[in-house]
């Protein structure tokens, strides 16, 4: 196909930042002293210091933030201390989803009666039913259906490919967020992987391509998906948990079932995946590579990024042109590359072509091509 016609259209973004930002050198200190700690009462199993510097080289990111400090820096906990909520309360994460698209709704002057679906797109749900679609659908008034997806870090890439499925359908618009708890599934007494993720939310407006694009607004021109099986990114959390005799120590990194992943093995199997995904579908759409104004890539690690993104276009990407957000937020799974285009999306002419991209654990990728209006 080419890309002249367009098959949907962003109306709109939106973002919740959470209060609290957690930088390396605050997580060092929790971290080391817990170290320090562990290797004085296990000699015979000695865990490695970090350090800010060893953070920012290996990833890029400078800090984070999460909806709760305290107890992630507390040497005893190192977890974030959310509170339970009641049935007749608000979930956390519907909250947030709440948030990022009452700012969605808002910049395109959009109200619930002109919404008729709200897709959660996220790497975690809070929990497994009901619907933390449905609990924002009904927190926001809105008249139509919701329900959860999880494709990991490319969910959001999957949600809009789900949304513009949605309007073929006859959905007149759909609501897509993506609420991130990622404080909450990793270890932050694992030094690969303590310093990696923050806690977002973002929402997307997806409606027809009718008329004109206002500015501001971009035009969907096609989408892509891929997934292939990977063990080098779990998570093995879940609801059959308390079925099993697995001992779990969450003192030792060794043994939780919290978020690993085998770092230099996905660097080196995605970033040819997610290149030559998204330089394909572009081809396909008989749109040059080089043509690119803008890449709004999944935020996990400014390596991984820039290779890709010289992969794709040929050359040394500009931050204006691959922009960066992970150094202020770090990995946000799904959210990151909306995060990325909703900070970033400015300052295009019109007709100038774009790539949105998540990419993560499945492995799994997902690319989108999106016009200025």
């Amino acid at each position: 196909m080419t890309a002249d016609a367009p098959i949907a259209r962003i109306l709109s973004t939106g973002l919740y930042t959470p209060p609290h930002s957690i930088s390396n050198e605050e997580l060092v200190t929790t971290y080391n002293a817990w170290v320090e700690r562990w290797n004085a009462e296990n000699p015979d199993r000695p865990k490695e210091p970090s350090s800010p510097g060893f953070i920012e080289k290996a990833s890029g990111i400078k800090a984070r933030y999460v909806l709760e400090k305290d107890g992630i820096l507390d040497i005893d906990r190192m977890r974030p201390k959310l509170p339970v909520r009641g049935n007749d309360e608000l979930s956390i994460m519907a909250e947030m989803g709440v948030l990022a698209a009452r700012d969605a709704m808002k910049r395109a002057d959009l109200g619930p009666d002109d919404i008729d679906a709200v897709l959660c797109a996220a790497s975690n749900m809070q929990r497994q039913y009901p619907a933390m679609a449905v609990e924002i659908q009904n927190a926001l008034g809105i008249d139509g259906y919701g329900f959860d997806m999880n494709v990991a870090c490319a969910s959001a890439a999957f949600g809009i490919q789900t949304a513009v499925g949605l309007l073929s359908t006859g959905a007149r618009r759909v609501l897509m967020v993506n609420p991130e708890i990622c404080s909450a599934h990793i270890n932050f007494r694992d030094r690969d992987g303590h310093f990696i993720f923050g806690d977002v939310c973002t929402a997307v407006i997806i409606g027809p391509a009718e008329g004109e694009p206002a500015p501001g607004q971009f035009d969907i021109l096609d989408t892509r998906l891929k997934t292939v099986m990977s063990n080098n990114i779990r998570n093995n959390m879940g609801f059959m948990d308390p079925s099993t005799d697995t001992v779990i120590d969450w003192d030792d990194p060794d043994t939780d079932k919290l978020f690993k992943q085998n770092g230099r093995s996905v660097f080196k199997e995605v970033v040819p995946m997610v290149a030559e995904m998204i330089s394909t579908h572009l081809a396909d759409n008989q749109i040059p590579g080089d043509s690119l104004k803008r890449m709004w890539l999944h935020q996990a690690n400014l390596n991984m990024n820039e290779l890709i993104a010289k992969k794709v276009l040929g050359r040394e990407a500009t931050r204006e042109e691959s922009p960066v957000v992970l150094d202020d937020y770090a990995n946000t799974s799904s959210a990151g590359s909306i995060i990325a285009f909703h900070k970033h999306h400015d300052g295009l002419a019109k007709g100038d072509i774009g790539v949105i991209s998540g990419f993560g654990a499945g492995y799994s990728a997902g690319s989108v091509i999106v016009r200025a209006g």
